[in-house]
This record gives structure tokens, sequence and C-alpha cells, in this order.
């Protein structure tokens, strides 16, 4: 029962959302599931024109219809979702869901860089990468990149850079960044988290002046589907059941992270920075290294074909 009312309490604590969001254009990875399709709902709520980028098409639709029947639609016709493919193990599926963006979007205010892929067993991507790497890493590099012109003439626009607490078990390997000679699902996740802070940090240098802000965030422990490759024994599966249910956030309050440094006038012109909770907190030496930083940008440019 003690448990049960500090659930409730947590749960009624939520922080404040940011203001309106009418008349712009936020693009959210993996906003069929978790996080991301509770950031769609509220960006949603909040009249913004939320473009879903999901891989598997008739979730996401499915997904949307369900976003659409909580939220409501509006008479004046502010907030709008949108489906758009878009496979991150792909990088052919990445370009075309940009180049179909660029042919149909005047706008980018927000990208919310979301989707992840967890502790899987040992697989490649459509182009040879390592799976968590591939997806978590390098998808959203390319995606980023191609969508940088819109984002910088929607200016001011934000990107927000989904990663978690895990980065401090990850390295940046440069001698196996596919893992071809060993592979620890665990640790890879780990490096490819560590990897997106390293990115963020980077591109917020790149586009200081551009009136374009980067961000990342942790999201904390949630209750979402990203555990789906974690296997749990049979009989332990109750117990972990009551853990998740009692002590994990639901993927409401692990969205109000992006939520918030999406819409929060609050950090307007902030960039360069790392949250947790609605509030800045200290990265380990290891996410702030800007040698690591700009090599691991010019590898990336390579490995998806910006650079050859």
């Amino acid at each position: 029962l003690l448990v049960a009312a500090w659930r409730w309490l947590r749960g009624a604590a939520r922080p404040v959302r940011g203001g309106s969001m009418r008349g712009k254009t936020v693009i959210i990875t993996g906003a069929n599931s978790g996080l991301g399709r509770a950031a769609a709902a509220e960006l949603l709520r909040m009249q913004a024109r939320v473009i879903m980028g999901c891989r598997d098409r008739a979730r996401a639709e499915r997904a949307a219809r369900e976003i659409r029947a909580e939220v409501g639609e509006r008479a004046d016709g502010a907030g709008e979702l949108v489906v758009r493919e878009l496979d991150l193990a792909s990088l052919r599926s990445v370009r075309a869901f940009c180049h179909r963006v660029l042919q149909e979007e005047s706008r980018l205010d927000v990208l919310i860089n979301n989707a992840g892929i967890f502790q899987c067993p040992y697989m490649k991507t459509e182009d040879g990468f390592e799976m968590q790497f591939g997806v978590n890493h390098l998808g959203h590099f390319l995606l980023t990149n191609l969508l940088l012109g819109l984002l910088k003439n929607s200016a001011p626009s934000r990107i927000v850079v989904v990663s978690s607490k895990l980065y401090k078990y990850g390295e940046i390997n440069f001698e196996d960044l596919n893992s071809e000679i060993s592979y620890n699902k665990s640790f890879c996740y780990s490096r490819s988290k560590l990897a997106n802070l390293l990115f963020a940090r980077e591109l917020a240098r790149r586009l200081e002046g551009t009136g374009v802000t980067v961000n990342s965030l942790h999201p904390g422990i949630v209750r979402t589907n990203l555990g789906r490759h974690v296997n749990i024994p049979l009989l332990a599966k109750p117990l972990f059941n009551l853990v998740s249910w009692a002590f994990f956030k639901t993927p409401l309050e692990g969205a109000q992270t992006s939520i918030y440094l999406a819409s929060s006038p609050d950090v307007e012109g902030v960039s360069g920075k790392y949250f947790g909770d609605c509030k800045e907190e200290e990265l380990l030496p290891k996410a702030m290294d800007d040698l690591v930083a700009r090599k691991l940008w010019d590898i990336s440019e390579v490995m998806v074909g910006l650079l050859k």
C-alpha cells in the first residue's frame, strides 16, 4: 500500500508542459510506442504538427489513431499527426524519409532523435553495421545531417537527442566500432548512447550562431518495450512486473524531459547541455572529450556516405 501510494503521488507530480506549439512542426523518431508515442501525444495536445517517423507503418497508423482519440480533434484544425515510414537500420530508408520531408515540409522546428534498440543479439543493419550502433547512432547521424538545412532555415529551431545514463559504461573503440572483433550487447548499447552524447556535443559546436540548438537527455528507467530483447526467467517475471510498476517511470513521465527541451521557453537559446528530469546535469569527462567527438563525427560521415 505504501508503494502504491508513493507511485500515485509520483505520477501526480508531473512537470509543467511548455507553451503552445501551434504552427510548429516536430519530427519524432520511434513515435509509435513508449517515449516517442507519449511525446507525440503531448506535443499534439500543444497543437504541434507532429511527424511520426516509424519503421512499422501499420503500427504507427494504429498508434496515430489511438493518439487522436485520446487527445481529441480540434475544431480549428490546430495540431496534426502525420505518419511517415522511417527505418533507421537502413540508410536508404533514412534518405528516402528526408527527401520526402524536404519536398513536403516548408519548415522544421524540432527534431527529436528518440528511437532506439536495446541489448539485442548480434545482428547487422541493411548496410552492414552492428545494429545498436547503426540504429542508435549512425541512423540518427545521417537523418540529422540531411535535415540540417531545413532546421537552419526554420531557426530558431531545436534538436533533442535521447541518450541514457548507461552511457557511463561505454567506450568508443575506434578499432572495432562495428563489433567485428568482439560483441557484448550491454557494452554496445552503452557505447551507442555515449556516441549520442558526443554527437550532440560536436553538433552543438558546429551550429553555434545558426539559431539551431542541440541538447541531450536521459529519460530515466521507463516501462517501455525497449527491453524486449532482455530475457527474464519465467518465474521472475511477476516480481519484475511488480518492481517495474512500483519504481519505473511511465512513458509519459519518461518523456517529460524530451517535451520540455522541445517546447519550453526556459531552454530557448540553450545548447550543448545534458538534462535529466527537466534539469541540467553534469556529464562524465569521456562524454565531453572534444577530440573523440570530432573523430567520431569524421568517421561517421564516411560510414553513412556523406564523405568518401
